[in-house]
């Protein structure tokens, strides 16, 4: 290397995602709750109950967790009469507890049936959602298909034509395998399947088109389990057409495998510019709570720079340094604590949601991660001091010593949001 070419800086590598890739714009809901699902608005973030949709009040309760979580839509199951009649009356009650959620109703097999039979059920769906694969067999699935296609446009909804691997049009699938198998140059039977999954939802698609469904009302998925098929899906739908695309990996699995499985995916389509909403489809733990994926989804996009959501807190690991737990303690306090007191900070202080928060354990990161925090505390390491110095705006305000550093810079984090962020309120008051 030449002295000329050392003290030459390098071309910069990008290090921006790709371009969104151009998709038709799809309104969902109407009035305080309605959204906006591609032609570049904010990737949204969905989830979806599991509880008995017929079980009005754990439906209504568990919507509104989801809802408070973050989730922009909800899904709920629409699987029989009980069901489909549930569904007016957990609408009312959301929209009396101020919850305008959009709802979607997820169809399967007698889709056709339960919207024509519970007019109200589909007038109070926001959105529906079909799978090609399932809406009916034989010479029975173009007729039930359609006349989902045409309820839905009859009540002026969005419908989602969501291919599933699991589900897949077996007649389509067969058709490809057996065009596969006489080409002279065949490709993997894997890649035939892709192939599958990919023109059904565009196949359905178009029919839904020609039925009278307007492209605008129109988002279409083709759901995989596994990461490297979905990004392979996703891609092709991307190059061949313009409709809103909902991105997940589906049956994800349970804790950090479906945490993981669902990043790798999304994270290289998002990076791609392909996606305009989100779901992360995480088994939970019995009796587990359902908006742990809500708020990984959140995660996702905000660790990537497409959304902030909540105010982000970095914490080193720890290692030999950090024998005491103190440090990852007070890290998890204050990540709860910004959750439990987002849903009020968001309505009163606008902005909190890109503050960024640095809990370290000793003084080898911590001062330097402190610093480049809005606010940050470098705890003591084994054998240091026991002084814990504080960081506002990149400059040490404070040090902090004794039993109750946790409770004091919990209290100094809430003034900062107030100082902050309170632009018009009393900047005497506490956080709430």
């Amino acid at each position: 290397m030449t002295k000329a070419t050392e003290d030459r800086l390098p071309d910069p590598i990008a290090a921006e995602p790709a371009a969104r890739h151009r998709t038709q714009a799809v309104i969902i809901g109407e009035g305080a709750g309605a959204i906006t699902v591609g032609g570049g608005a904010p990737i949204m973030v969905q989830s979806m109950t599991n509880t008995d949709t017929a079980d009005i009040a754990s439906t209504v309760a568990q919507i509104s967790a989801l809802a408070q979580a973050g989730s922009e839509v909800v899904r709920i199951t629409v699987d029989r009469d009980e069901a489909a009649a549930a569904v007016p009356h957990i609408r009312d009650q959301l929209d009396k507890k101020g919850v305008h959620t959009p709802l979607v109703g997820d169809f399967h097999y007698i889709g056709h049936k339960l919207l024509a039979d519970h007019p109200a059920c589909a007038q109070a769906l926001a959105k529906y959602r079909v799978n090609p694969g399932n809406v009916g067999f034989k010479d029975k699935k173009d007729k039930q298909f359609g006349a989902i296609i045409e309820l839905a446009a009859k009540h002026n909804k969005a419908v989602r034509i969501g291919a599933n691997w699991g589900s897949l049009d077996q007649e389509l699938l067969t058709h490809l395998m057996d065009l596969n198998h006489a080409s002279a140059h065949p490709i993997d039977a894997r890649a035939v399947t892709r192939e599958a999954l990919v023109r059904s939802a565009l196949l359905s698609a178009q029919r839904a088109q020609e039925i009278g469904l307007a492209k605008n009302r129109i988002i279409i998925s083709a759901k995989v389990s596994t990461v490297q098929d979905l990004i392979a899906c996703y891609r092709m739908l991307a190059a061949r057409s313009d409709y809103a695309l909902h991105l997940g990996l589906t049956e994800a699995g349970m804790g950090s495998k479906g945490i993981v499985a669902s990043s790798a995916a999304l994270g290289v389509l998002l990076q791609d510019g392909v996606g305009d909403t989100i779901r992360v489809s995480l088994t939970p733990e019995p009796n587990g709570d359902r908006s742990l994926e809500v708020r990984v989804a959140q995660e996702i996009l905000q660790t990537m720079g497409f959304r902030t959501f909540v105010p982000l807190v970095a914490a080193c690991p720890g290692c030999g340094r950090t024998t005491s737990t103190v440090f990852q303690e007070l890290a998890r306090d204050i990540q709860e604590h910004i959750r439990q007191r987002m849903p009020n900070w968001r309505a009163q202080y606008p902005g909190v949601e890109t503050l960024n928060v640095a809990v370290m354990g000793c003084i080898v990161n911590g001062p330097g991660e402190s610093k480049h925090a809005d606010i940050g505390i470098s705890l003591p390491g084994t054998g240091e001091t026991p002084a814990a110095p504080v960081f506002i705006d990149g400059k040490k305000a404070m040090t902090l010593r004794g039993e109750g550093i946790a409770e004091e810079f919990t209290r100094i984090v809430d003034d900062y949001i107030v100082q902050r962020f309170g632009a018009g309120t009393n900047k005497g008051e506490a956080a709430e």
